[in-house]
C-alpha cells in the first residue's frame, strides 16, 4: 500500500480455535480495511451516515479525528508522533459497528514500521490498547490482563503476530497457559481488487452478524458445559507496552 493508496480492503477468513477445556472451533468470512489516517475515505455528502470510519468507534475523543486520537494516545505512552498511521478495521455500516481487534500501524519518516497499537474490544463496552514494538516478523508477547470472553479468565500470556499487511494479510493471537496453547484466533486474507468504501454496503448486516454470532457461540459453549468466569473490574482504556 503506497502513500497514494489511502484505502485497501481484504477479504478474510477469521478463525477461532479453543483448545482448553472443551475443544471448539469455527470460521467465518468477512472484509476489513486498511486506512491511511491522514486521508480517511468518506462517502459523498448525504451518504456518510450509511458507512464511515468514525473516531467515536475507537480510542479517544469522538469529537477529534482518528489521527488526533492515536497521536494523543501515543504521546501519553511516551511515543513521538509517527509520520504516518494506517488502521486495520471495519467501518460503521447502517449504524452498526463492532471491531474486536483494531490495529494501528505506525511508521517513521522513512516508511519503516516502528510500532503497532492493538485496540481490543469486548461486548461489555470495555477497551484496552496495547503498544507493540514487534520483531521483524511482527511478533510480540504480553501477559493477558483484559477480560474478553466470559469463558476465559485473565490468566495466561498472549503471543501476537501482527506483520504489516501487503498483498496478503495474516494476523494471529494465541493465548498460552503453562505447557499449552489455550486459544488461537487468526485472520487471513488477500487484498481485494475493489477497495471502494461503498462496497461495505454490499454486506450491510456484517457488523451486526459478528455480535449475534458471538452470542450464538457463547450459547453453544454453555450447552457444552462451560460456565462463565467472573468479570473483573477494569479501566475502559488502559495501555500496556509490549516488546519483541
Amino acid at each position: 500500500m503506497t502513500r497514494r493508496e489511502a484505502l485497501a480492503s481484504y477479504d478474510v477468513t477469521i478463525g477461532h480455535h479453543r483448545r482448553d477445556g472443551v475443544p471448539y472451533a469455527f470460521t467465518n468470512r468477512a472484509r476489513t480495511w486498511l486506512v491511511d489516517l491522514d486521508d480517511v475515505p468518506e462517502l459523498p455528502k448525504g451518504l456518510s451516515r450509511l458507512c464511515s470510519f468514525a473516531a467515536r468507534d475507537h480510542m479517544g475523543d469522538g469529537a477529534r479525528t482518528l489521527r488526533e486520537n492515536i497521536d494523543g494516545w501515543l504521546r501519553s505512552s511516551g511515543v513521538d508522533r509517527p509520520a504516518s498511521v494506517r488502521m486495520l478495521a471495519s467501518p460503521r455500516v447502517l449504524g452498526q459497528v463492532f471491531n474486536p481487534l483494531s490495529l494501528f500501524y505506525c511508521h517513521d519518516a522513512e516508511g519503516a514500521l516502528t510500532h503497532v497499537v492493538a485496540e481490543v474490544r469486548n461486548t461489555y463496552g470495555g477497551r484496552r490498547c496495547y503498544l507493540l514494538e514487534p520483531s521483524a516478523d511482527g511478533r510480540a508477547t504480553t501477559e493477558k490482563t483484559f477480560y474478553v470472553s466470559p469463558f476465559h479468565g485473565v490468566d495466561g500470556d498472549y503471543e501476537l503476530r501482527v506483520p504489516e499487511p501487503g498483498d496478503e494479510l495474516s494476523v494471529t493471537v494465541t493465548l498460552r497457559r503453562p505447557g499449552r496453547p489455550a486459544f488461537v484466533a487468526t485472520m487471513r486474507g488477500t487484498r481485494s481488487a475493489d477497495a471502494r468504501l461503498i462496497t461495505a454496503l454490499r454486506r450491510p448486516w456484517a457488523n451486526l452478524t459478528v455480535v449475534v454470532m458471538i452470542r450464538v457461540h457463547g450459547i453453544r459453549l454453555f450447552l457444552k458445559g462451560l460456565r462463565p468466569t467472573p468479570r473483573p473490574e477494569h479501566q475502559p482504556d488502559e495501555s500496556f507496552h509490549l516488546t519483541q
